[in-house]
Order: C-alpha cells, then sequence, then structure tokens
C-alpha cells in the first residue's frame, strides 16, 4: 500500500475575495478523503491593494516597475495564509504533513511564459514549521505548457471515487472558467482540460466599479438590467477578431489548451450602460464565450458546474440555454463546489512531492506529463 499523506490546500481565485482551506488524507493516486473545508475572507486592506495591483500591471514591465509594492503585498497574503495554517493547526489537532500553497495570481501569460503568483513559500513554511509545496505552474511552462487548468487530475480522482458516469464535462466558473473534459476511459489520454474564457472576472469588475458589491450576488442586477444587443455585439465581436488574431500569430501556441488571464478581456464596449444593463450584457457575453467553448468539444453529453460562479443562477441560465446538454451544479453529486480547487492543490501538493506529474499534453498543451510545485521543507 502506497504511504498515505494529511495534505492542506490554500487557494485563493481569481477573484481575490479570501482563502479557500482544506485538509484530504490521499496517497497522491486514487486513495482520497476529505477531512475539511473552511474559508478565509481577506482583510479590506489586502483585497483593496490586490485589485490595485492587479489593475496596474498590464504587461512583464509593469511586474518589475510595480515590485516594491508586490514584494510588501507578498508578504501581507504570506502572513496571512500563515494565520490561516496556524489556525487550523491549533484548532483541529489533525497532524498535516503538506501544504499545497497556490498564492495569489496577479499576472498570466503562457506565451510569454510567465505566471506571477504571490505568496512566499518558505517564508510560509519557516512560519509554519510545516513541508510547503507551491509555485505550481513554472515546470508546466517550461515545458511548452499554458500554466494552467491544474486541477484537471484531481477532477478525474474525484469523478471515479463518486463513481459518476462519464463522458462527463467539469466546468469551473470562477475568475476565469474552465473544463475538463473526461472520456469514457480511464487512460490520461482520455483526459482533457483547458479555459473557456471569462468567468466572474467581468461581472465582477463591472460591480467593483459601479458599485460598493464585490459581485453580483445571484445574478440580480444583471437579472433586472436589459441586454444591449447592440454593444453586445460590438464585444462579440472584438472577441472573434482577438481569437482570429492569436490563432495566426506564428509566435502564439493557440491550441485547445489556450490559457486566459483575466487581462485578456475588459469591459470597455459596455461603458455608459447603467448597471443593471452593464451587468445584464456583460453576464450574455460571459456565457455566450463560455457555451461556445463548450459546444466547440466533440464528446460531451452533460455538464456538471463547480467554483463560485455556480451560485450565479442568472449565467448558469444564460449558458445553460446556449449549450447542446444539460447542466447542472457538482453538489448534486454529493461534492462540495465552493471547496474543490483548494482540495485540488492539497492533492497536487502530494502529487508534487512524490514527484508524480500533474499536467498533461492533453490538459495544459505541454510537451510531455510534468511535475509540479517545488517543495520547502523548514
Amino acid at each position: 500500500m502506497n504511504k498515505s499523506f494529511c495534505s492542506l490546500g490554500l487557494m485563493s481565485g481569481t477573484s481575490m475575495d479570501g482563502v479557500d482551506a482544506s485538509i484530504i488524507q490521499s496517497d497522491g493516486e486514487t486513495e482520497y478523503r476529505g477531512i475539511l473545508d473552511k474559508y478565509f475572507e481577506y482583510p479590506k486592506n489586502i483585497y483593496n491593494n490586490l485589485t490595485k495591483i492587479r489593475d496596474k500591471i498590464k504587461n512583464k514591465n509593469d511586474l518589475k516597475e510595480f515590485s516594491k509594492e508586490i514584494k510588501v503585498l507578498e508578504k501581507d497574503i504570506t502572513l496571512f495564509h500563515a494565520e490561516i495554517v496556524n489556525e487550523i493547526i491549533r484548532d483541529t489537532k489533525v497532524n498535516i504533513e503538506l501544504v499545497g500553497f497556490h498564492g495569489q495570481t496577479i499576472f498570466h501569460n503562457a506565451n510569454q511564459k510567465i505566471s506571477k503568483q504571490l505568496g512566499d513559500g518558505k517564508f510560509l513554511s519557516k512560519l509554519t514549521k510545516k513541508t510547503v509545496i507551491y509555485d505550481f505552474r513554472q515546470n508546466d511552462l517550461k515545458n511548452g505548457g499554458g500554466g494552467a487548468p491544474l486541477a484537471t487530475i484531481f477532477h478525474k480522482l474525484l469523478i471515479n471515487k463518486k463513481k459518476i458516469k462519464t463522458p462527463i464535462m467539469i466546468l469551473n466558473l470562477g475568475g476565469i472558467a474552465n473544463w475538463t473534459l473526461l472520456g469514457e476511459t480511464d487512460d490520461a489520454k482520455d483526459l482533457h482540460s483547458a479555459d473557456a474564457g471569462p468567468g466572474n472576472c467581468l461581472i465582477d469588475q463591472w460591480m467593483r466599479k459601479n458599485s460598493k458589491q464585490k459581485y453580483d450576488k445571484g445574478g440580480s442586477i444583471a437579472k433586472s438590467g436589459n441586454i444591449n444587443k447592440t454593444i453586445l455585439n460590438i464585444g462579440i465581436d472584438n472577441y472573434i477578431k482577438f481569437v482570429e488574431k492569436e490563432a495566426s500569430n506564428p509566435l502564439i501556441n493557440f491550441n485547445r489548451n489556450r490559457s486566459y488571464d483575466v487581462k485578456d478581456f475588459d469591459i470597455s464596449f459596455v461603458q455608459g450602460l447603467s448597471i443593471e444593463d452593464g451587468a445584464a450584457t456583460l453576464t450574455e457575453y460571459t456565457s455566450f464565450i463560455i457555451s461556445e467553448a463548450i459546444n466547440a468539444m466533440p464528446g460531451v453529453r452533460r455538464v456538471v458546474v463547480c467554483g463560485g460562479g455556480r451560485k450565479n443562477k442568472f449565467l448558469l441560465k444564460r449558458i445553460s440555454k446556449k449549450l447542446k446538454y444539460s447542466i447542472q451544479p457538482i453538489d448534486n453529486f454529493g461534492i462540495d463546489g465552493d471547496f474543490i480547487e483548494s482540495q485540488a492543490f492539497a492533492y497536487l501538493a502530494i502529487r508534487s512531492y512524490l514527484k508524480l506529474p500533474i499536467s498533461f499534453p492533453t490538459t495544459t498543451g505541454v510537451k510531455k506529463a510534468s511535475t509540479g510545485g517545488r517543495v520547502c521543507k523548514y
């Protein structure tokens, strides 16, 4: 029997609202048991500083220009994660052996082989006296992959453990939307994933700029507005041109495994609309891109949804209307859709520690199956 590890996964997504923490027990392969899931909201100062710095960084040169601000913020984020780990250790009395530390993404450009996650793994290891695995995306990028999405291998484990019938697609509605398609066989070649486009990021950005709310809860603001079809078509036309331009650029590895950053999209085309109409139009725009990506995939028969965006009922309704397939929350199968990503990074920490691959040619476009995060032992 393979050794089983107790691993804590820490995931802070592109919504930048806080940290999901999950403890699992696993051998990094077929064994899996969930132990704890808990959410920790970012303090107001960290949230505000994160959204400000992300808005400032438009390209890799900005990472250097704002390096001092980034360094200060990285320390704050690492300290916050350390508080989470130490609180969990104190309150649960669980013997955590590994910590999977994703960090906070502020810039991602696969073509330039850059993915910047704020978080000092070595510092976190010293503060918590735990073995920390971090910097999960770099090895994939170095080997020709897009650096995302990485939760695919964990999705496969979940589907197998819950004995859910395949083929099935898991749609993760985070800041960026991504999907995993599991085929009928258990072969790694029958496992596919990619980013689909914007998830919550554009709607969240619109709400932050035009109200005191961080997001459109339940999609209620969008539902109360009207979709401006003229402006929507402008946005869709611009998106199609963007895709065609990238697809024809020989310097860009544009394929089904395309990974996106929130900066690949913007909300400028809806400026001037009321908050309700802007939210409605952006929701329709988002649903169009996601549904087009899913409908283009062969072999899909049904879709299950996880991530915070599944709680936006209006967005889900607009996506569902455009899909050829049935769609339902992953929670219907006894899986908590809020903590799949944090559990995934607990699992990826174990696989990284054991030097098992976490990404594959069919999931990120990497040249060959690649191992993941850096291991830091205090």
